[in-house]
């Protein structure tokens, strides 16, 4: 619909500036009963285009096809602690200050704060604003500009048939132009819909990179805490394999073993230590990681150290329902507004097959002399009003238009693609937690059960009653446990961070980032 404000406050502005020529105030006033009268009530409230409605959501309560445990299984230790799905509960903005750890919150906080990535969509975000308003200005506003002039020319007679007459002569002019172009049908308006959804776009798009940023701190510092618990494991197990390699030379010594048992057992010892350097490397990396999430170099040796005993496993896990998802997570909100966005440039091609009407006007003095500027008999006035109604463009215009409505065709497949992917990567995460919980409890019994038969093993080994190669299979058996059994207590934080992410990680409760950002595609109905 035409903006009525808007309109009058155009033609206030040209009346404010035309004010002190009668003639023009009354030719100004004929324009606007003839033509302002009779095009504008004709197509009052015409705004061409579609009108966008976000897509309802996948027809589905659920995410995955059979029902989710009421809590998870347990296991011995903090990180077998049991956790409950519950339906509908919400998320808090500092989802992370659930696993109560104060260096993964404060490093996170930096790294909110420092980050590259976020500084970029920040700015993303500001340059859409200020196209926006830019586009807004000049769409709903009249253009007014001031100008003067000063030129030397030489004036000949001809065109009078006075050939012989000549002149030199100095021409000033000082002049006020407006002009404004009226958004009869709609096009401007809908290309400010155009722009006001790619701000909608950069910002979800900041939300997704605090939350990108946030989960892959959390995910870098668990990884880092299981791998100090493998190097520091394998550490001990080699140690262990040293001091039995010692007992086994005393034994070689005596005759009691075979050179051929000293041997694999130094093989066993070297094998183990061997395992160490790719895990130190994983190590330094995830190290490395950490430092540049949080925007400072990997050289920076402020970022702190992590270990399993910091974090605490989180019983109670969200679980959205699915219609809130698609109203949560910022890449399904981000592909909404490409899809607001294309659907609205639909509305500008359309707009681009109808007349353009355009009011222009000009009042100023000209004159021979500097002084002469400022005598009213040398004021000049100009006024008029056009309209261009495209004819033949070679099947361009159409062609526009198909294309835009290609365009919308697309945006809505990547959309519905989005949501898919969406609810996929939750129903991915809600099955890995149950299946963590089960495999962490598996993991722990093969890990007593391994320790039980290698310190069995150990001992019948001393009393001769059984073969080195039962020790052999007993140590590797033990070492690969350990190693098993401290990657799947990572697994469940990790895990546990996915599904904070999967669900859209709670940004709408942020009153300092998500109060900025007031989208018109999430609340389109």
């Amino acid at each position: 619909m035409i903006d009525d404000t808007n309109r009058g406050f155009g033609c206030n502005c040209l009346h404010w500036h035309l004010r002190g020529a009668s003639r023009l105030h009354a030719v100004y006033e004929t324009l606007t009963r003839a033509a302002w009268g009779t095009v504008l009530i004709a197509v009052s409230g015409c705004m061409v285009g579609p009108d966008y409605h976000t897509p309802a959501p996948p027809a589905t309560d659920t995410y995955t096809s059979t029902p989710l445990p009421d809590q998870t299984a347990s296991a011995p230790g903090a990180s077998g602690a049991p956790q409950q799905f519950v339906a509908g509960l919400d998320i808090p903005a500092q989802w992370w200050t659930l696993f109560h750890c104060e260096p993964l919150d404060a490093l996170i906080r930096e790294a909110l704060a420092n980050s590259p990535s976020v500084a970029a969509a920040q700015a993303a975000l500001r340059q859409a604003s200020e196209n926006f308003r830019a586009q807004t200005g000049a769409t709903l506003y009249p253009a007014i500009d001031a100008k003067a002039n000063a030129t030397r020319e030489k004036f000949n007679g001809v065109t009078f048939g006075e050939p012989q007459l000549t002149e030199l002569l100095n021409l000033y002019n000082a002049s006020v132009d407006v002009s404004y172009n009226i958004d009869v049908f709609g096009g401007g308006r809908r290309e400010l819909e155009a722009l006001r959804s790619q701000v909608d776009y950069q910002g979800f798009q900041l939300q997704a990179a605090y939350l990108a940023l946030s989960a892959n701190i959390v995910t870098a510092a668990v990884k880092e805490a299981s791998l100090r618990e493998q190097i520091e494991a394998t550490g001990r197990i080699a140690d262990d394999e040293d001091a039995q390699l010692a007992v086994l030379r005393q034994q070689l010594a005596l005759g009691g073993v075979s050179r051929a048992a000293v041997l694999s057992q130094e093989t066993l010892v070297a094998q183990t230590r061997a395992t160490l350097p790719p895990l130190r490397q994983s190590l330094d990396q995830t190290r490395h990681q950490l430092a540049v999430l949080a925007g400072k170099p990997p050289s920076d040796t402020g970022v702190p150290e992590f270990r399993m005993s910091m974090f605490t496993l989180p019983r109670a896990l969200p679980v959205s329902v699915p219609s809130s998802l698609v109203r949560q997570r910022p890449d399904i909100l981000a592909a909404d507004a490409t899809l607001h966005q294309a659907s609205a440039q639909v509305g500008v091609a359309t707009a681009n097959m109808y007349p353009q009407l355009t009011l222009s006007a000009s009042y100023g003095p000209e004159a021979l002399t500097p002084a002469g500027l400022f005598k009213s008999a040398n004021m000049i006035w100009s006024i008029g009003a056009g309209i261009t109604q495209p004819i033949f463009h070679g099947g361009q215009l159409s062609a526009q238009k198909r294309a835009a409505e290609a365009a919308f065709d697309q945006a809505n497949a990547q959309y519905r693609q989005t949501v898919l992917l969406a609810f996929q990567n939750v129903a991915d995460t809600l099955r890995a937690l149950e299946h963590d919980a089960t495999g962490l409890r598996a993991q722990t019994q093969a890990w007593r059960a391994a320790s039980g038969s290698l310190d069995l093993t150990r001992g019948q080994f001393r009393l001769g009653s059984v073969s080195y190669l039962a020790l052999l299979d007993a140590q590797r058996q033990y070492q690969q446990t350990v190693v098993n059994l401290a990657q799947a207590q990572a697994a469940r934080y990790a895990d546990t961070a996915a599904l904070f992410q999967a669900l859209g990680g709670g940004w709408w409760n942020n009153t300092a980032t998500s109060g900025a950002i007031q989208p018109t595609t999430a609340t389109a109905k």
